[in-house]
């Protein structure tokens, strides 16, 4: 007997995988009889080990509600001996990564096909504001009936999903350099199109079985990340079709803004290549064999065939404001204090699902005896909004955000905290979710009010004008980021001393910045 977690989770005796995010072992759930892997997620022992955990919790019931055939489904989550863990359902199959050492380049309809389903997966999890961060072939799982399975969503974010005045951190990056784009190295800045590049890298791998870069350190692979053209799968194999070729080389541009649009359209232009996908002695099981997802698909395959739908559905925002349903009675004040209260019950406890639910039940029936500028309403609709920014849910947060900013200012100014404090974190939304040229945007005209209401020597100011800064190096500015950022180290050099810790700060940031925003540092 192995060791037993809450009760009901029998281990095996030894883990199967450990990485730098923690390890994975194989159990058994005892109470239901079933099969299961177990992954415990590592802490970094520096004092944030409570915030770690925090957000930990937030992401693991995001990745639960991905349902998707192409995602493991999470079952249970919880602690034990102080390390939260994971429990998901068991996948049987081999890694695209042990496929490839064992048998080299992979033939062109099966990588399009492994390429296309995993587009298939990004495409809801971007719809849904999960981004994988470290998408690579060791994540993708070929099972035996030739589905595959993305694994470790939500584990690779959980430690990097920045508080709601940061767009991203400084310091280590977090992903696997092979398969890293450059404004992960660059920045930290991770959003749908940071998936698409790494997505890239794995399609160039399994279509050459070689990486797309290497080197003799972490640092060498980082550095021609960012500053080396790939080159072309032809080069190495000449039965690769120019078309695909072109996908590969559009997924790896270095600036964001130049990949293509979002996962669903890398999909139309992958699904052309993937034919060919006979038996696969060793991988896959023979036709023979009975299997459940095949029989399911081959129906689906004939429903509407030759039909997309090309837009998804458009969703009415939480926040919005709508009349009462008729015969239902307008929400009084009271009403709306009494959401607020039990929306904040829940979100304690991290219920961020219904907690939404709650307040998006009483503020999308404001009627005319409330306006929404009711205090009351403007409080219960803004609480909303953070709620489902704690919820992962930025792109219906984005909105909301912005409408609250709008009438707050109508109001009281657009200098108000409240207008501020949404204009910023309806900024931040737009960053997380990929819109980066409109994140710029809105925080580029925020930064003239921060300064008229907090002043250019402010905390909040300095921070914003150093994300600012970051965020045109993800961006794939890196000239206008050294500008931004060569303004500020000036500015605080003036205001607080060339030895001010904040000044030692930035300009460290500066000098690790790549050649090309790096400007002389006086």
């Amino acid at each position: 007997m192995g060791t037993l977690i809450d009760r009901r989770y029998e281990l095996e005796a030894l883990p199967i995988g450990r990485g730098g995010m923690g390890e994975v072992w194989l159990g058994h759930d005892i109470r239901l009889d079933r099969q299961v892997a177990v992954k415990f997620i590592r802490l970094p022992g520096d004092g944030s080990d409570q915030d770690y955990i925090r957000r930990f919790v937030r992401e693991s019931r995001i990745t639960a509600r991905l349902e998707h055939p192409g995602v493991p489904a999470v079952y249970d989550a919880g602690m034990h001996e102080g390390k939260p863990y994971l429990v998901m359902q068991r996948i049987r199959g081999i890694s695209i990564s042990d496929l490839i050492a064992e048998q080299g380049a992979l033939p062109v309809g099966w990588a399009a096909a492994i390429g296309a389903q995993v587009c298939a997966v990004l495409a809801v999890a971007h719809q849904a504001s999960l981004v994988h961060r470290d998408l690579k072939p060791s994540n993708l799982m070929l099972e035996p009936d030739g589905g595959v399975k993305v694994l470790d969503f939500g584990l690779a974010v959980a430690p990097t999903l920045s508080d709601f005045s940061k767009i991203t951190l400084t310091g280590q990056p977090l992903g696997t350099p092979a398969y890293m784009a450059p404004e992960q190295i660059q920045a930290n800045i991770s959003g749908p199109a940071t998936d698409l590049y790494a997505l890239g890298c794995t399609l160039h791998e399994m279509l050459t079985g070689e990486r797309l870069f290497s080197g003799s350190t972490s640092y060498d692979v980082m550095s021609k990340q960012v500053s080396r053209s790939p080159v072309p799968v032809s080069s190495v194999r000449q039965d690769v079709p120019a078309g695909l070729e072109e996908l590969i080389l559009h997924l790896l541009r270095k600036n964001p803004e130049e990949r293509p649009a979002d996962a669903q359209a890398v999909f139309e232009r992958l699904r052309p290549y993937a034919h060919g996908l006979g038996p696969w002695a060793g991988v896959l099981d023979p036709p023979s064999a009975i299997s459940p997802n095949r029989m399911y698909a081959a129906v689906l395959s004939r429903v509407l065939p030759g039909t997309q739908n090309e837009d998804p559905p458009a969703t009415v925002p939480l926040s919005g404001r709508s009349a009462p349903a008729e015969g239902q009675r307008p929400v009084s004040g009271g009403d709306v204090s009494r959401a607020r209260t039990e929306a904040r019950r829940l979100a304690g406890a991290s219920r961020y699902g219904q907690a939404a639910e709650v307040l998006s039940s009483v503020v999308g029936r404001v009627g005319d005896s409330l306006g929404d500028r009711d205090e009351e309403v403007v409080h219960a609709r803004l609480e909303l909004a953070d709620i489902l920014f704690e919820e992962g849910a930025y792109r219906d947060a984005a909105p909301a955000y912005e409408q609250i900013a709008a009438e707050v200012a109508k109001r009281s100014g657009a200098q108000a905290e409240p207008a501020l404090r949404a204009r910023l974190k309806g900024a931040t939304c737009r960053a997380l979710i990929g819109e980066t040229a409109e994140a710029l945007r809105q925080l580029q005209e925020l930064l003239g009010d921060y300064r008229t209401a907090f002043g250019d020597g402010d905390a909040r100011t300095v921070e914003l004008r150093q994300q600012i800064g970051l965020l045109q190096l993800g961006a794939g500015q890196p000239q206008a980021a050294g500008e931004t950022l060569l303004r500020l180290l000036a500015d605080l050099t003036d205001q607080r001393g060339a030895h001010h810790p904040t000044v030692a700060e930035l300009r460290t940031l500066i000098q690790s910045l790549p050649p090309a925003a790096r400007p002389p540092v006086r």
